[in-house]
């Protein structure tokens, strides 16, 4: 299994958490995992990528065409980081508008439930629905409830199953 992802957004969307969520899905696997994070110049709101390489790679960085699915909870980070999807890749995208690619206004979502800050495993729940991922609902329900700070455990296991039981605006889910 050889899989490379890149999750973007700004600083504050949770974006690191969700790189945590699949490199210990994948350690559960017992496959290898790299992971790398980069920051924007701001720390709340700046622009934020990690990549997540799972299976045998050297280095931890995506290189341009090689992602097999990108994770976008800011549709701004989109135009930055496209360049790295490959040709087969996905995008899934965070959005309150209908686009070419799986969309969901997780962000709208999160704040109808009265967690704006939950935005990231919504879109997490809608990617996994999608088969998009190397790993599945089960184990990345197992993973969250165990990584989540107890105060957290059942807003984020409610907001990702809420991502994966929605449906795709364009008909695809």
């Amino acid at each position: 299994m050889n899989m490379q992802i890149a999750i973007t957004g700004r600083g504050g969307q949770g974006v690191l958490f969700l790189t945590r969520i699949l490199a210990e899905c994948a350690l559960r696997l017992g496959v290898e995992v790299i992971a790398s994070e980069t920051h924007g110049m701001a720390i709340r709101g700046g622009s934020v990528i990690s990549t997540l390489k799972v299976g045998s790679y050297r280095g931890p960085l995506i290189r341009s065409g090689q992602a097999d699915l990108i994770l976008a909870l800011d549709e701004g980070s989109v135009d930055t980081y496209a360049h790295l999807l490959a040709p087969h890749g996905a995008l899934i995208l965070n959005t309150p508008r209908s686009s070419s690619s799986p969309a969901i206004d997780a962000t709208g979502m999160a704040a109808g439930i009265g967690s704006p800050l939950m935005a990231n495993l919504i879109l997490l729940g809608f990617a996994l629905k999608f088969k998009k991922l190397f790993c599945d609902y089960s184990l990345a329900e197992s993973v969250t409830k165990a990584i989540s700070p107890e105060r957290f455990r059942e807003a984020n296991l409610n907001a990702l199953q809420l991502g994966y039981s929605a449906s795709d605006p364009e008909g695809d889910g």
